[in-house]
């Protein structure tokens, strides 16, 4: 399960869409599953199964039609999965497209690719109009294609949504990757919140290069520590008389702002759509 994030005009949809074999390349070397996805889409496609942000769906088809039609498209359906997924996405598929909510729209693509027998989950913003009941499902089922086995990459702007699903991040600047890898192993590099507790005053402490806005109150004392610095601040606070200590590794949030900044702080939610 990748996680892929970057606001909006960042380059995620647009890379999704090579993928899938809609947009060209006009440099480097895209692979998928082997294959080029420009010169083997059509057969790619019987392999994978692609959620947009906006589904549309024809209007005179009942839900239910539209996922087995979605389904024929790709390598096939598992029926009882279907109704599995139909009664836990709370869907009724015999009403028409037409009548469907965005919510309502955005379940039947999903559950039309999470009954797919396909190797490639490509989830752009999934969960668009999905209620908080829902987004849980939606979590639930991806670890269940993860545990099977399947690849997911998951476009999103709900951070909090990555960071609960994704084995690995990257973090997309203007069509270009600035960050990949593990949670961990991105959190190694940026900075680590501290909360102290000490019997003495703490002096000095920033003056310790890496360390970032030091807040002393009421015996207590909070920082930003970079990685490379947190030995030398544990040290000064043990001088001090260490009672307690409280550590808040960064959320991918933080992560976040650590290459948007402002950018991000501005639009109030991490990530935007395309």
């Amino acid at each position: 399960m990748h996680g892929f994030l970057g606001p909006n005009g960042a380059g995620k949809t647009t890379t999704i869409r090579v993928l899938l074999g809609l947009l060209r390349a006009d440099d480097g070397d895209v692979r998928l599953l082997g294959g080029d996805p420009w010169l083997d889409a059509v057969a790619l496609h019987r392999r994978l199964a692609y959620v947009p942000g906006d589904v549309e769906l024809w209007p005179n088809l009942t839900g239910g039609e539209a996922i087995d039609l979605f389904a024929r498209l790709r390598g096939g359906l598992n029926k009882r999965r279907r109704d599995e997924l139909i009664e836990r996405f709370d869907l009724d598929p015999t009403k028409k497209g037409r009548t469907y909510s965005k919510g309502n729209r955005q379940k039947v693509a999903l559950i039309s690719a999470f009954a797919s027998d396909v190797e490639v989950f490509l989830l752009d913003e999934p969960t668009a109009g999905l209620d908080p009941l829902m987004e849980v499902v939606f979590q639930e089922v991806v670890a269940e294609v993860k545990a099977a086995g399947a690849t997911v990459l998951l476009s999103s702007h709900i951070l909090a949504q990555v960071e609960k699903l994704a084995d690995r991040v990257s973090i997309i600047r203007l069509g270009r990757i600035v960050q990949s890898g593990t949670l961990t192993e991105l959190r190694h590099l940026t900075r680590t919140s501290i909360e102290a507790v000490t019997t003495e005053p703490v002096t000095e402490l920033g003056d310790i290069q890496g360390v970032h806005h030091v807040v002393t109150e009421d015996g207590r004392v909070r920082f930003d520590v970079d990685t490379d610095a947190l030995g030398a601040a544990v040290e000064r606070l043990n001088r001090a008389g260490l009672r307690s200590l409280t550590s808040h590794p960064p959320t991918l949030e933080e992560l976040m702002l650590r290459h948007y900044g402002d950018e991000l702080a501005a639009s109030g939610n991490g990530a935007d759509r395309t």
